[in-house]
């Protein structure tokens, strides 16, 4: 073959099925393949000798201005791959999670110069309990991590302080994994006692305990080639770490009160809380459990450390309140409001903030004086005994204005509010929802 007769760069990276670019060190795209202008909308002249950033990232900038991890800076800094994840828009200008592997082009000196880019677009799932909610650079960095590990068969451990969203993160590993048309089973370990989690873990045979009326399935049986979710995994006592890495190690379980092995195919996603590190020095927790279960460790992070993803995760929770839509966009003072607050209680604090908020608010729109934290709440007394006197007045007509000021009174707390009332919760909840329906 001739050299006149040898393919061009456009012919070789066209036979790549998902958008490729190749971009020089001063973010110029050198060459894109049909499927990255078929993506982002444009033909060849109005992609080829443009910045990356204005291609795909709609923006005057680079995305590291904007928070984003850039791989053409870092592979041009180090000489070395990267997998990352990133927000871009797409052909319609919609914002689409993609899963980037960026690569060194090397001259024959050894020096790179270029980058090669691959892009795939990660479809975000129709099931609110499986997406992450977010832009942050954290985040992103989190969601490129779940993207790799979530197609393997490898046990992963959550790491992260209470209220972050382990579940929620579970959730998602198993969405993207292969076993996503198999069950999502969950156990919480820190609700159970030592008896119940091992049934509930590994089942138990006829007459095993007292009130073993019968047979028993147990979770990981109740998993068999899905994903079993282990919350607070540290719970679980010596006893029953023993018997969990055997079930990690060969794939088998036996039940309570049962002599045989039984064989299932799970995936073990755990979580904890806790420093399981401190935790095996004090012999708390098997070392050798610890290191099959940190085949993948995760660290999730605090929402403190990720306030970019406040207002995104606010007006999700909205969206899912009854009227809540309504409270959306969120003004700039809420939402400076909102940041001033390290949320020591992570995004479940934040969501029961919100819902806080919107009954606070009731017909009106959430204003920063709705958002109550917790440190402000409680230096108020308790007003569950000594109702004021402008309720005291109330009880026997339950109006409209006096259901408004015990909720304004007890900064939002139902129980309190229901008790200066002397009505139920059940009461009181049935009462708000007909005020925001009018």
């Amino acid at each position: 073959m001739t050299d006149s007769a040898k393919p061009n760069c456009e012919q070789i990276i066209d036979m790549l099925p998902e958008p490729f670019v190749v971009i020089d060190r001063n973010y110029n795209i050198v060459a894109a393949n049909s499927a990255y202008l078929e993506r982002y909308g444009k033909c060849r002249d109005n992609v080829v000798g443009h910045h990356c950033y204005a291609i795909s990232h709609r923006s005057d900038v680079p995305c590291s201005q904007h928070g984003e991890h850039c791989p053409l800076e870092s592979v041009f800094a180090t000489g070395q791959p990267l997998h990352v994840m990133h927000v871009h828009y797409d052909r319609e200008s919609k914002e689409e999670y993609v899963q980037i592997q960026a690569a060194p082009i090397h001259g024959d000196d050894g020096e790179v110069l270029y980058m090669g880019e691959y892009i795939q677009a990660v479809s975000q799932s129709s099931d609110d309990d499986c997406s992450l909610i977010g832009r942050s650079r954290l985040l992103l960095r989190l969601t490129s991590l779940l993207q790799r590990v979530a197609p393997t068969q490898t046990t992963v451990l959550l790491l992260g302080e209470s209220g972050v969203g382990k579940e929620r993160v579970a959730a998602y590993i198993h969405h993207y994994s292969k076993r996503a048309n198999k069950p999502l089973v969950v156990v919480d370990c820190g609700t159970l006692g030592e008896n119940l989690i091992e049934s509930e873990l590994f089942g138990h045979e006829k007459g095993a305990f007292t009130g073993a009326v019968s047979r028993k399935k147990g979770l990981f049986e109740a998993a068999d080639g899905g994903t079993l979710f282990i919350d607070e995994v540290c719970e679980l006592p010596l006893s029953l770490q023993t018997k969990l890495l055997r079930a990690l190690e060969s794939g088998t379980i036996r039940r309570l009160g049962g002599t045989e092995y039984i064989k299932v195919d799970v995936r073990v996603i755990a979580a904890t809380n806790r420093n399981v590190q401190e935790m095996v020095a004090e012999g708390q927790f098997r070392q050798d459990l610890y290191y099959r279960l940190t085949a993948f460790p995760i660290n999730i992070p605090p929402l403190r450390e990720r306030k970019d993803d406040i207002a995104a995760l606010t007006e999700h929770f909205l969206s899912h309140l009854e009227q809540g839509d309504r409270h959306v966009p969120l003004s700039a003072e809420v939402i400076e409001r909102l940041l001033s607050y390290d949320y020591p209680g992570n995004v479940r604090e934040l969501r029961n903030i919100i819902e806080r908020a919107t009954i606070l608010a009731c017909e009106e729109v959430i204003s920063p004086s709705h958002i109550v934290f917790e440190g402000a709440r409680s230096a108020v007394p308790a007003p569950a005994h000594s109702p004021p006197p402008e309720l005291l007045s109330r009880r026997g007509r339950l109006t409209d204005e006096a259901i408004i000021d015990a909720l304004r009174l007890s900064h939002g707390h139902r129980a309190r509010a229901a008790r200066m009332l002397d009505i139920s919760e059940r009461t009181l909840y049935r009462r708000v929802q007909q005020l925001r329906r009018g």
